[in-house]
């Protein structure tokens, strides 16, 4: 059969003196994970065992490592009783564990797990904390999650090297002030035992160690902590209790505009290229300003006992799984526009809609649903084949303008209509483009003004300075006239 144990935190003194016996029985061969460890360490001075640390050598990865240890054991087993014995608990951390137990499972092995203590029961006592009381979460330091979430006390572990633990401290500084408390404990149990209190940032290669834990309790931090603050504020802040969802409206729409405007002043290929770290700082802060209102609202629906912001996390998370087959299921779809195609269909579907056109807002800025229309239509092939078409269109629509009679509202409204699909077709947001050109008019005629008042100015002066004012640009980005 196999035995696999748990040698706790420490030395051989804390086993229970049953499981001291059966480890030290010359008829079982001892398998240990590692040597670096005091209770091994005692144990391979006092009996023959076979250390895995060549394996951690010789291995690519964790995994490999995991599998040629289960392979060991196993291996060892067809010729008589093997004792498998790692640091802690065998049950916490221990991948090669599991492995073990299924392959004896399949080979008809009796297996037998003594788990022994674990470092969390002397992490939590030191720490001083009651795990049912206040909740608490473990991580493991070589794999943190992303995004990284702090709502409890937490436990990061396995320490063990300078790497983890500086990757560690960087991914926390994302959340926490350089100042932030963090404990750390190492080699709990044992007589060299440590347990001091550190700031973030004095975190250093030193306090790595094969049994380092560290331990911090934040105030929440990130998102748990965006959607508590909000639920405080409306509790006690006298203006934000007082606000509504429609009352909230304009702010909404007001924080995508300068959400979008921050977008936009990020270079065109980003995130591709250098970084713009100033522009990246303005638009974290207004998509901070932008995520706030969507949280604000959920608040609101959780006070109407409809919905909370989880609702509406998970409720965009399976949409986006149901809209994307060819990423969860077996639907095929090898460019963006077939991937585009399939999720216009699926909504449709999905909404009941009897057009591919419903559901199109008629808030829309005028530019931004003219393209929505033009690409839904596209979607099934209503469309020009190729840009002659649409220039052509353009010149058409043009034409009828300029012509004798013509309804000009109704044309103009066609001839712009027409831009937009051209704009589609050379893969330009006809909005966005607009939008910049107004700035760069602005900014010239702004410029302009600066050499004297225009009044009294014939065309032709204006027309120099505003000449001069394009060529004072670094950028010109075309004639605006």
């Amino acid at each position: 059969m196999i035995l696999i144990a748990g040698l706790g935190p420490a030395g051989l003194d804390r086993l229970p003196a049953d499981l001291q016996g059966r480890l030290l029985d010359p008829g079982v061969t001892v398998v240990l994970r590692t040597l670096a460890h005091p209770a091994a360490a005692a144990l391979a001075a006092r009996r023959p065992v076979q250390p895995c640390d060549d394996l951690y050598e010789q291995a690519a990865d964790f995994e490999e490592v995991y599998r040629a240890i289960a392979a060991r054991v196993l291996r060892l087993a067809e010729s008589g009783p093997v004792a498998y014995a790692v640091p802690g608990s065998a049950l916490v951390g221990e991948r090669a564990v599991a492995l073990i137990r299924a392959g004896a499972a399949a080979a008809g092995l009796a297996v037998e797990v003594v788990p022994g203590e674990s470092f969390l029961e002397l992490a939590l006592e030191r720490a001083g904390i009651d795990p049912l009381e206040s909740g608490f979460q473990l991580l493991d330091g070589r794999a943190l999650p992303e995004p990284l979430l702090l709502p409890l006390p937490t436990l990061i572990a396995q320490v063990d090297t300078p790497a983890v633990l500086y990757e560690v401290r960087d991914a926390l500084l994302r959340l926490l002030p350089p100042e932030a408390p963090v404990t750390r404990l190492a080699d709990l149990g044992g007589p060299e035992e440590q347990v001091e209190q550190l700031g973030l940032t004095d975190l250093a290669a030193r306090h790595a160690g094969l049994r380092v834990t560290l331990f911090l309790d934040p105030a929440a931090p990130g998102w748990p902590g965006l959607v508590r603050t909000m639920a405080r504020l409306r509790r006690e802040c006298p203006w934000d209790r007082r606000q509504t969802h429609h009352s909230l409206a304009r702010h909404l729409i007001e924080e995508a505009y300068e959400t979008v405007a921050a977008l936009e002043g990020l270079p065109p290929e980003a995130p591709s290229g250098e970084p713009d770290y100033a522009g990246y700082v303005e638009a974290e802060e207004e998509l901070g300003d932008l995520l706030l209102q969507v949280v604000f609202h959920a608040t609101l629906a959780t006070e109407a006992g409809v919905f909370g912001v989880e609702e509406v996390a998970e409720g965009i998370r399976r949409k986006l799984v149901r809209r994307h087959p060819h990423v969860f299921g077996e639907v095929e779809a090898a460019t963006a526009e077939a991937v585009l195609a399939n999720w216009e269909q699926l909504k449709q579907e999905e909404k009941g809609r009897e057009s591919l056109l419903d559901g199109v807002p008629e808030v829309l800025p005028a530019l931004s649903r003219a393209l929505e229309l033009q690409s839904r239509a596209a979607t099934v092939g209503f469309d020009w084949p190729d840009l002659a078409g649409v220039v052509a269109k353009v010149h058409e629509e043009l034409g009828e303008v300029l012509a004798e009679g013509a309804r000009r509202a109704e044309e103009v409204g066609d001839l712009l209509f027409s831009v937009v699909n051209l704009a589609r077709h050379l893969e330009v947001d006809p909005e966005q483009a607009l939008r910049r050109a107004a700035a760069r008019f602005e900014r010239r005629f702004k410029a302009m003004e600066k050499g004297g008042t225009l009044l009294g100015l014939s065309l032709e002066e204006m027309d120099r300075r505003w000449e001069a004012a394009k060529a004072s640009e670094t950028d010109p980005g075309g004639s605006v006239q």
